[in-house]
């Protein structure tokens, strides 16, 4: 895999020549490629390296920050194509789950038990997308959850998380618990996702794993914001 990252601090070859030699002495890079005038390191590595073990590699004098490249395909993809196209993936997830759930119980209808269908199916197939490139799905998240950003690991248990949550809400297993969790974890993951949008940022939007280049939009909101509702409307016909 390849990735570009920003380096700020360099003036000279010698410059070049020292991030170079540092970035290359990490044992998953295969291959560095640095540049003075767009100061920038396209890295190639055998597996994804957290951006932490990369500055850690280079002088003080030196800081790398986010992958450029994610942000350049972002618009890349989103150039000239309007919200709808961008989000046509998501829709559709949202369309086949909400189709599920219909057919799962049409014939003895229960809104509760739909809700319940709904929620734990979202987190099985958005904890599927996200394992498909564990090793990149942390970066991206931490990009805008502020509890991933604090606890790095908190992003590389994410995923799990969901399929355990999916699971527990579908097998109807301590129901209660799964609820506060859902409150809890998307309660965090929607104050990042409200910063991002105010600050308009151009992120990639982590909801799908790194499989699918989809941007930060309202839509990553009105998602989590169906979730927490549900979870909240659920948790209080269960404690009354």
């Amino acid at each position: 895999m390849k990735h570009i990252y920003h380096i700020t601090g360099m003036t000279c070859n010698n410059c070049v020549a020292s991030v170079a030699d540092a970035l290359s002495k990490i044992d998953e890079v295969t291959q560095v490629d640095v540049n003075l005038e767009k100061s920038n390191a396209e890295i190639s590595m055998t597996s994804h390296i957290p951006i932490e073990v990369l500055g850690s590699a280079l002088k003080s004098k030196y800081s790398i920050s986010e992958k450029q490249s994610d942000r350049d395909e972002l618009s890349i993809v989103s150039e000239g194509k309007t919200k709808f196209q961008q989000l046509k993936p998501l829709l559709l997830i949202f369309l086949y789950l909400f189709g599920a759930v219909f057919f799962l119980n049409y014939k003895e209808w229960n809104a509760g038990e739909a809700m319940l269908d709904f929620m734990g199916l979202f987190y099985i197939v958005f904890s599927f997308f996200k394992l498909l490139d564990l090793k990149g799905f942390p970066e991206s998240f931490r990009m805008y959850d502020p509890l991933a950003k604090v606890i790095p690991a908190y992003g590389w248990i994410y995923p799990f998380l969901e399929l355990a949550l999916g699971i527990m809400l579908l097998m109807r297993f301590q129901i209660t618990i799964a609820l506060i969790t859902t409150i809890l974890i998307l309660g965090i993951t929607t104050i990042g996702v409200t910063k991002t949008l105010l600050d308009k940022k151009s992120i990639r939007c982590a909801c799908l794993g790194t499989a699918l280049k989809l941007p930060m939009t309202e839509a990553t909101f009105i998602e989590n914001t169906i979730m927490l509702l549900m979870a909240g409307v659920m948790l209080f016909n269960s404690l009354t």
